[in-house]
């Protein structure tokens, strides 16, 4: 979870609606449509594998889940876990959890920075940032800070696999992009994770692989990217 350099004009042409023969706005957008309408089924047995598989693993992880949120507790002030607002199914906003990893305090540069980033649609996010915690590192590198969004899942508002959950504002600029992402349900893990996951500061270098799963979409599709995502955090690549 890392700064990383902004995309250059000639990127954001290449994936642009106005210069990408193919990504034509609502054409497209409803092809997508049709294509998800004609997997009925096999949408609804991912949001089954979904609740079966969330209510599993809370029960089985519940142990691990208490001794990470005592960590957190014993060694820095602040609630046990961050919640922040993201964009989801039929681009319906939620709060997505996750253990907090850093401390709890004001940097009043940070936030005009990260405002400034913001109405540009972009992240800051730092390769060491020094607010993270020592507990915070070590649940960034294995990705356990993410277990909470099981929670998400549950609840129906996430997918154990989907498009990245975004920040709103990070898809302002991109309209065409947002209705269509907003036909599935955002994902713990998807292909963006297994193949880019460095690059996580704006939602035009996610794109095309979000865009690639909600086409592709199939639960062969979902299975091969569980598998894959195990040996990525294992690997910790990408996380900081």
């Amino acid at each position: 979870m890392c700064q990383r350099p902004r995309p250059n004009a000639s990127s954001h042409a290449a994936v642009s609606s106005d210069s990408n023969p193919d990504f034509s706005p609502m054409e497209e957008t409803g092809k997508f449509e049709k294509a998800l309408a004609q997997k009925q089924i096999q949408v609804l047995f991912k949001r089954l594998f979904d609740l079966i598989a969330s209510t599993v693993a809370l029960i089985l992880l519940a142990p691990l889940l208490l001794g990470i949120a005592l960590l957190i507790t014993l060694t820095s002030p602040g609630p046990v876990f961050f919640r922040q607002k993201r964009e989801g199914y039929q681009g319906r906003d939620f709060l997505m959890w996750k253990f907090r990893s850093m401390q709890v305090r004001h940097d009043d540069s940070m936030i005009t920075a990260q405002q400034t980033a913001a109405a540009q649609g972009k992240l800051i996010k730092l390769q060491r940032d020094p607010r993270v915690t020592r507990i915070g590192k070590i649940l960034r590198v294995t990705s356990l800070d993410e277990l909470p969004q099981l929670f998400n899942v549950l609840n129906g508002e996430m997918s154990l696999i989907g498009p990245r959950p975004l920040v709103p504002f990070m898809l302002d600029p991109y309209p065409d992009f947002r209705r269509t992402r907003a036909l599935m349900r955002p994902g713990i893990t998807g292909l963006w994770q297994i193949r880019d996951r460095e690059n996580n500061t704006s939602a035009l270098t996610m794109m095309k692989h979000d865009l690639e799963y909600i086409e592709r979409f199939s639960l062969a599709l979902d299975g091969r990217i569980l598998l894959r995502t195990v040996g990525v955090v294992f690997s910790g690549k990408g996380a900081c």
